[in-house]
């Protein structure tokens, strides 16, 4: 998906380069009239490489350059002297990053720390030089191996964003709006549905100069795990997420209801999603009156129960800091 500067999934086209020719040179030196073979073997050509980048955080560089082709290998000279090596091609990519071969569609690899490196395509061998085919009954041999040619491939990159809590709710929500209390991000906010249409990310501060990454994902709808609304295009990136905050507006209807929908959204995409840690947030309680404040919490323990749950309005900033607690909680809490 393409918002803005924003890139999550992109397509490339790599090439690794080809090997250099082995020599056949003979060797020639004054007072030495046959000297025999001293062809050196070809270089090995490039590799592509793939290297993960913590200070990148979209694809977007890859918008413009889709093509990448390592150095070929040079070729073999006298006195046995090896071809120079091509040159490898570094693709820096987001920690995060999934890479498909586009053609089957298998996952060739998956990039998940910082300056891990994983050779996609393995530059040709270069081909042996003539001396190491010679032997007592073949002094001269006049011939060499060539270089192995390079391969090529169509690979599909797809970004999922990495935080430690990622925002989960119905569009129009309140998650852009909790995002920008709650951190310095300016991501869009009106009052109509899909107005996210790109993961947003922020750093909250916490106390004692410690801090938390925090992701506002583009808001679920019924079906969203069929690729209704924007499906798929944002689901994959709740998978990276540590804390999964679950966001239900104060006009909601029915609370449970709209979290079950949630719930059953993710677990039908991917079950694991389930096993995160999660909290259960009412947004936008600065709509209610005390009376209302107090019916809402009474409705919350009946229809959660012991699930971790509370009431915030980031308009007013009400809850903000026991939230910030809570949070920082869960995210070193251990699984079970």
């Amino acid at each position: 998906m393409t918002e803005g500067n924003f890139v999550d999934y992109v397509k490339l086209s790599i090439h690794s380069g080809n090997g250099g020719k082995g020599s056949t040179h003979l060797h020639r030196e004054k007072f030495i009239t046959k000297g025999g073979p001293d062809g050196g073997d070809g270089g090995r050509g490039g590799h592509i490489i793939l290297r993960g980048n913590p200070n990148l955080w979209t694809l977007f560089t890859f918008k413009f350059k889709r093509s990448f082709s390592a150095g070929h290998g040079e070729h073999g000279s006298k006195n046995r002297s090896s071809g120079a090596q091509g040159e490898d091609v570094y693709i820096d990519v987001p920690l995060g990053t999934l890479v498909k071969n586009t053609e089957t569609g298998d996952v060739i690899t998956e990039i998940t720390e910082k300056d891990q490196e994983v050779i996609l395509l393995e530059g040709g061998l270069g081909g042996r030089g003539n001396w190491h085919f010679k032997s007592p009954t073949r002094q001269t041999p006049r011939y060499a191996q060539p270089g192995i040619k390079g391969r090529e491939m169509q690979i599909t990159l797809e970004m999922k964003v990495l935080a430690d809590v990622g925002l989960v709710g119905f569009p129009n929500a309140g998650k852009s709006t909790l995002l920008s209390a709650l951190t310095s991000a300016k991501p869009k906010i009106a009052d109509y549905e899909f107005t996210t249409l790109k993961p947003n990310l922020g750093i909250v501060e916490y106390r004692d100069y410690r801090s938390f990454v925090m992701a506002d994902i583009p808001g679920i709808i019924e079906g969203a795990a069929q690729g209704k609304g924007l499906g798929h295009y944002f689901l994959r990136h709740i998978e990276r997420n540590s804390v999964l905050l679950y966001l239900i507006p104060a006009d909601t209807k029915n609370l449970k209801k709209e979290f079950e929908i949630l719930r059953s959204e993710l677990q039908e995409f991917n079950p694991e999603l389930l096993d995160k840690n999660y909290m259960i947030v009412l947004s936008k309680c600065d709509l209610l009156d005390e009376e209302l404040k107090a019916e809402y919490a009474k409705e919350m323990k009946e229809s959660f129960g012991d699930l971790p749950n509370m009431m915030i309005s980031s308009v007013s900033q009400m809850g903000m800091i026991e939230l910030k607690d809570k949070l920082w909680a869960l995210i070193n809490e251990p699984i079970d």
